[in-house]
């Protein structure tokens, strides 16, 4: 038997809302904490990290996890909000990787 399109729908919604959101490229997260004028620390303070995890996200070596991940990710959120133009401006710029590095 067919699954009705309201089923459909509201399982999609499911799948998507299962999924984790992902973070912006490293540079970015640098650039929008620059536009703020927050240090490492600051972010660091607020995440609930010490501040080299903050230095590793930002460099693109490490990824934040949770629950550090949602609260990084809301903070992120906001700046961006706050700071569109270093978002957008952001964006367009290579990172370390797609320039032809290693990694």
């Amino acid at each position: 038997m067919a699954m009705p399109d309201s089923d459909r729908s509201q399982h999609v919604d499911a799948l998507l809302n299962g999924l984790p959101e992902v973070l912006p490229p490293p540079h970015v997260c640098a650039k929008l904490r620059l536009a703020a004028g927050l240090t490492q620390q600051d972010v660091a303070d607020a995440v609930g990290v010490k501040r080299v995890a903050v230095t590793r996200w930002e460099l693109g070596q490490t990824s934040p996890r949770r629950p550090h991940r949602e609260n990084y990710l809301r903070l992120l959120k906001g700046l961006a909000e706050r700071f569109p133009e270093v978002a957008k401006a952001a964006e367009g710029m290579p990172t370390p990787t797609s320039e032809g590095g290693s990694g």
